[in-house]
């Protein structure tokens, strides 16, 4: 018996991820640094901020994954592959819709951006009905 090669993946297409229920941010937020290091949410926020409908899911997850381990680009590739290779959790579990308060957008190519849970367009994705809405996940049970 083989070993199965099966890549896993956290992109959504044509869906709105809405913030967490219990998410604490009424207005969204700009994540901080904490020190001189670099949090994953402001990574995050940083990539798809600077680069709305840039990068997929996967592109913004597995970059701040390769940031945080000092990867060169030359590993990337590999490196891709067994990231990938495992499920990862999805911009469901960002501290960015989570705490935050940012919803996600992903297009109909999977591209995401940001939209702040007190903006006009936020309020239109809930609205639209060609588009599926789910909810980011909870931080508490």
């Amino acid at each position: 018996m083989g070993i199965e090669n099966k890549i896993h993946t956290t992109n959504y297409v044509d869906t709105f991820i809405e913030v967490a229920e219990d998410c604490p941010a009424q207005v969204s937020q700009i994540p901080k640094a904490r020190g001189d290091t670099k949090t994953i949410a402001q990574m995050q926020y940083d990539l798809i901020a600077k680069n709305p409908y840039r990068f997929t899911s996967d592109d913004v997850l597995f970059t701040v994954y390769a940031m945080k381990n000092d990867l060169t680009k030359a590993e990337y590739k590999n490196a891709r592959v067994l990231f990938f290779s495992k499920g990862q959790p999805c911009m469901r579990a960002s501290p960015l819709t989570k705490r935050f308060g940012f919803g996600v957008h992903a297009d109909k190519e999977g591209k995401i951006a940001l939209y702040g849970i007190e903006t006009k367009a936020y309020q239109q994705f809930l609205k639209d009905h060609s588009v599926k809405k789910i909810k980011a996940m909870r931080t508490k049970k």
